[in-house]
């Protein structure tokens, strides 16, 4: 029996697998078994092919090139990890190995690094496909004991290779056509550039609106506060002070009539369990995590931890062979704050609903659980334990009953006027009890609060005190946060106005994926079209203009919400991928052609007085990774000087890292605080003291020796401290 050739996307989760089928033996990339030979790509081996890949012509960006459209695309090795590749493709090749297991990520994108590289390296003999939710040793087992035929996921791999040929064939395309049009650093996407268009859109906004002024009336009955509500329109909003005024005048002193008591038995059922999105606007909101942190903290919750399922999912419900395995779940998180929530739904026996198990909402990944791995919190950093806490405590919410409460509602009429107050009486917790003390939602800001409310009825006498009028001012639309863009992206029809296309957005899936939003909203902050300013995403000019440069049909989330479909109908086997790619060659050749017949231009708002030495252009003022530059705005000239560095140097004075400034004997280190450093005087300091290392290694010879000189050693001693 030949070998079984197991192919992992990362090395942590191949030396898992690894020890689970008891591969101890090092390789060449690789670690092999009695049976198997285990290795792993280091995320992509291989991608598309760069433009010049289809002629020389396209090595300069020209207009009349444009569009580039190949017949067929092509693959490469990525240089970076060549050495990887070279491995991997050698063990297909050796004649032992009859079979290849694919265990790379149970998703799409996953799916797409192993076809590449079994295309790429000529697999031609049986492969079968790894499909878990998590990366404990038990469901590793199970899984290799339930190995499904590798053709089952065809359309998977089918749909993955069409969305990263759209993205290329309009990215790049788009991409050339602005930078060449307006000789502009410029770049637009299939989603990235409908995602900016939302954000701009709510910037103007936000910057046409004109505040007004309003007034709610207020009074004091018993102890408790009542709001003047209109008979009519049933607001609470009053937009004329006089009306106001002269309503205040008219009640202030007077007594009232009971004539409503009303009480409503209410229900709030549980919240869904998470999918990535939710989570990952869940920990914006708490922590300010940014979408792209928490998807890194889930994955070594994840990967390295074990500790909850598959991160990039877009369900929110579990399936049937899932409910079994609850009460171990439960078990293995009940410590710390989770072990009486946990142990309860243990002793009252679970009661499952729709509300989590339905089979028809899961498609490749179920929702976000905690898996069977028992939890040491102690082992979690901090920022591991908040994105658990929130894991854990929806899974427990989700497996608990709903909340119940009557709510109570006042009417008081009073000299004609109406007069409300609302109250609440819990008569079960249910699964708020998991967030004692905790707020879920932000309350409105005019909104009839509830409060406690004395015992009180129909016909009973009151008088109004302290009537006053309470002002405020409209406020603009609130700029996104990631949260509220994570939202959008989802569900962009909830931010169109056009019925018709509402419904349309709501009928599709939304822009990008659970799995590709961090990145998007990311490489918009690298890209410097957006800035955050507190939680708050604030588009810059360059990303203002962009929107007005791009043709109109990229900045609308219908039709891109539209491709992210067919690529789920592709993944499906309920669409054409030829005739997917054949509509986005189409689409990529009208955007171009948009692109040049515009006649909007491009004003640089970074342009600095200082002239480009190579071509006599004013230069661009950007603001780095790695600190800020100088560079030349025409692509063709690429001019660029470094104006600082940000070190790894901490400041004396105030530990903050610091930059490197200036040429030559003038660089010098400048921190925020103020300090100054010559970079030779630093290194001549640095160059008078023992470097850490002998110390240490002096320190490690006094252990031994302990005769040596003590003067010398506590002085070695006090200058590592």
């Amino acid at each position: 029996m030949g070998k079984i050739l197991v192919l992992t996307e990362k090395p942590s989760v191949g030396r898992d697998i690894a020890r689970v089928l008891k591969c101890n033996r090092n390789g060449n990339g690789c670690l092999i078994g009695d049976r198997y030979i285990v290795t792993w790509a280091l995320g992509h081996l291989v991608t598309l092919a760069e433009p010049e890949a289809y002629g020389e012509r396209y090595r300069t960006w020209k207009l009349e090139d444009l569009p580039m459209l190949p017949d067929k695309m092509q693959y490469v090795v990525i240089r970076e990890t060549a050495k990887q590749f070279n491995a991997v493709r050698d063990l297909m090749k050796r004649d032992d190995v009859d079979e290849l297991v694919i265990a790379t990520d149970a998703g799409r994108e996953g799916e797409l690094v192993a076809r590449w590289i079994m295309m790429k390296a000529g697999w031609k003999k049986p492969a079968k496909r790894l499909w878990i939710s998590s990366q404990t040793d038990r469901a590793i087992l199970e899984g290799f004991n339930n190995l499904r035929p590798a053709r089952e996921y065809d359309n998977l791999f089918k749909s993955a290779q069409c969305r990263a040929e759209a993205d290329w064939l309009v990215g790049l395309n788009v991409t050339r056509a602005l930078t060449c049009k307006y000789n502009a650093q410029l770049s637009a996407g299939r989603v990235q550039t409908p995602t900016l268009a939302m954000i701009v859109e709510r910037e103007k906004e936000i910057r046409k609106f004109v505040p007004k002024d309003y007034w709610i009336i207020q009074a004091k009955v018993r102890g408790f506060t009542v709001q003047w509500k209109d008979k009519n329109s049933e607001q609470f909003r009053l937009f004329d002070k006089a009306l106001a005024d002269s309503i205040i005048s008219k009640v202030s002193g007077q007594t009232g009539t009971v004539v409503e008591v009303r009480r409503d038995a209410k229900t709030e059922l549980p919240p869904l369990a998470y999918d990535l999105t939710e989570l990952q606007r869940d920990a914006n909101r708490k922590y300010g995590y940014s979408a792209k942190k928490t998807l890194s903290i889930m994955q070594r919750l994840y990967e390295t931890h074990k500790l909850v399922t598959y991160p990039r999912t877009d369900s929110r419900y579990i399936t049937d062979d899932i409910v079994p395995t609850l009460p171990e779940r439960l078990k293995s998180i009940a410590t710390g704050p989770y072990a009486e929530p946990a142990r309860k739904i243990l002793r009252n026996k679970i009661k499952v609903t729709k509300r989590l198990v339905d089979n028809s909402k899961v498609t490749d990944h179920h929702a976000i659980i905690p898996t069977e791995q028992y939890v040491n919190l102690g082992d979690l950093n901090q920022e591991e334990r908040n994105i658990y806490d929130l894991i854990v405590k929806r899974f427990l919410a989700v497996l608990n009953p709903p909340f119940e409460y009557d709510q109570i509602t006042v009417k008081i009429e009073a000299a004609g006027e109406h007069f409300y107050a609302k109250g609440r009486i819990v008569r079960e917790k249910g699964w708020k009890a998991i967030y004692e003390g905790q707020q879920l939602e932000d309350e409105g800001d005019d909104e009839e609060k509830e409060q406690q409310l004395p015992e009180i009825r129909k016909g009973e006498i009151v008088k109004l005190s302290s009537v006053s009028a309470v002002n405020g001012k409209t406020k603009p639309p609130a700029r996104y946060t990631e949260a509220t863009l994570l939202s959008a992206m989802e569900h962009p029809g909830k931010f169109v106005e056009d019925r018709d296309l509402r419904e349309a957005l709501e009928s599709s899936s939304g822009l990008g994926t659970p799995a590709t939003r961090a990145d998007i909203i990311e490489k918009l902050f690298d890209t410097f079209y957006v800035e955050r300013k507190g939680k708050e995403i604030v588009p810059t000019s360059k990303g203002i203009q962009l929107i007005d440069l791009v043709p109109e049909d990229l900045k609308s989330p219908e039709l891109t919400a539209r491709w992210e479909q067919q690529l789920q109908l592709i993944s499906r086997g309920k669409a054409d991928p030829e005739k997917f790619i054949r509509n986005m060659k189409e689409y990529a050749s009208k955007l171009v052609a948009g692109v040049i017949a515009s006649n909007e231009t491009y004003r640089h708002d970074n342009m600095t007085r200082e002239k480009c030495p190579q071509c006599g252009k004013y230069l661009l003022d950007l603001n780095g990774k790695k600190g800020k530059m100088l560079i030349c705005p025409d692509r063709e000239c690429g001019y660029r000087k470094n104006i600082s560095i940000i070190s790894s140097v901490r400041c004396p004075e105030c530990h903050k890292k610091m930059e490197i400034r200036g040429e030559g004997k003038d660089r010098s280190f400048h921190c925020t605080c103020g300090y100054r450093e010559k970079l030779e005087a630093y290194k001549e300091r640095k160059n008078e003291q023992v470097s850490k290392k002998e110390v240490e290694k002096y320190l490690k010879q006094q252990k031994v020796n302990e005769n040596i000189n003590s003067a010398l050693a506590d002085a070695l001693a006090k200058l590592k401290r």
